[in-house]
């Protein structure tokens, strides 16, 4: 396959360089720059300025967040800097409880244009049922708040951050490379609109382990331009699964290609392991995808393709979608289905599915086989098969 990736090799290089980061000889107290630890007088300013000193330091520094709950509006945590910066976090980052206060630059906290950051630990309680009330009642609201993101970064590492409450996508990667999340935990109720876990987009060299996706959309979604990340022992579900997509949507869009999800439990999720792309031309396309070793319980659509994706009918003149999907295999899924198909592959018409793998499936409808249903597709599949395959 081309572009083949390791992940043990790409893990490995991380363990290298966060070791290089434990190295830190500069330490900077979010405290001793202003912030107090009372939930309720705003710290925005405290933060930029440590921020300033930490990223101005000709050495590693460390910038530690105390027990405690600290009020921040929108923020940018803006580089390069000059030297590698640890956030340590050991007390809890709030929201204004009125969501207006965040404004509409669609950000709460922005990582942009940083290079060797790591964020350890606490915890982001983004105060999102008024924005999803204001949403759900039609009104005028803002565009709403991805809660942390980072933008044009590389080589970062955030492990045991736990998000919760949203207004849109807890974790947004966006044009990055090399990043590894790792132990994550990221809450919103399942009817909270928009609140997905992680958004990975035009991004190389992601990996997700270890994290806990309870979310109102989906656990983790990936957009165009992404390639080589690995996925392992992720938890999902309540919410709408894994999905790659929706893709499509420009008529010239980076492909996908390389994305691997092992070893991972789904839980009365919506969907399971999802490809969704719209049905309308597109120079688009996924390739080389691995599902393997995962779980299902009592998931709807535990595998799906989905290439008629057009919400309300509108742009989609020929309903038939230009993505060309390619190279896809499903090995030893197992577990339940919530709906009597388990297995749905709707491909284009003008671009079918072609080198589709399906090999040990075992889902099951009600203590009965599950069925499924292929259109426009092309493939093998080999193993114990239950439901049938339809191709």
């Amino acid at each position: 396959m081309a572009n083949k990736f390791h992940p043990v090799s790409f893990v490995l290089s991380f363990f290298f360089f966060f070791f290089m980061i434990h190295s830190s000889n500069a330490a900077y107290n979010v405290i001793s720059y202003g912030a107090k630890p009372d939930g309720k007088t705003d710290a925005t300013q405290a933060f930029l300025r440590v921020w300033a000193a930490a990223c101005s330091s000709a050495t590693a520094s460390t910038i530690y967040v105390p027990k405690g709950r600290y009020l921040i509006k929108a923020i940018e945590f803006r580089g390069p800097c000059k030297s590698r910066i640890r956030v340590q976090i050991d007390g809890t980052i709030v929201a204004p409880l009125d969501y207006r206060a965040l404004g509409n630059s669609g950000y709460w906290i922005l990582f942009i244009q940083v290079n060797g950051v790591s964020v350890f630990g606490g915890s982001l309680d983004a105060k999102g049922a008024g924005f999803w009330a204001c949403r759900r009642a039609g009104q005028n609201c803002p565009v709403g708040a991805r809660s942390i993101t980072f933008n044009w970064a590389n080589n970062v590492l955030i492990s045991g951050l736990t998000s919760i409450n949203s207004q849109l996508t807890h974790l947004v990667i966006n044009s990055c490379n090399n990043v590894q999340v790792r132990n994550v935990r990221l809450i919103a109720p399942d009817l909270s609109p928009n609140t997905d876990g992680i958004h990975v987009q035009g991004s190389t060299g992601v990996t997700i382990i270890g994290s806990t996706l309870q979310t109102g959309d989906d656990c983790i979604s990936i957009g165009p331009g992404t390639r080589n990340l690995h996925i392992s022992r992720i938890k999902c579900g309540p919410g709408h699964g894994v999905s790659i997509g929706s893709l499509g949507r420009q008529l010239n869009e980076d492909g996908v290609q390389n994305i691997t999800l092992t070893d991972s439990v789904f839980t009365g999720s919506d969907n399971g392991v999802r490809i969704k792309t719209w049905a309308r031309p597109s120079t688009g396309f996924v390739r080389n995808v691995l599902f393997q070793n995962i779980i299902m319980r009592n998931v709807e659509n535990p595998i799906i393709i989905d290439q008629n994706y057009c919400p309300n009918n509108i742009g989609c003149p020929h309903q038939s979608s230009g993505v060309k999907i390619s190279e896809v295999t499903y090995k030893n899924i197992q577990g339940t289905s919530a709906t009597p198909e388990g297995v749905t592959f709707e491909c284009s018409p003008s671009n079918p599915c072609k080198g589709i793998k399906l090999q040990d499936i075992k889902l099951t409808y009600m203590n009965k086989a599950a069925t499924s249903s292929c259109k426009n597709i092309d493939g093998t599949s080999t193993g114990l098969l239950i439901p049938e395959s339809c191709f």
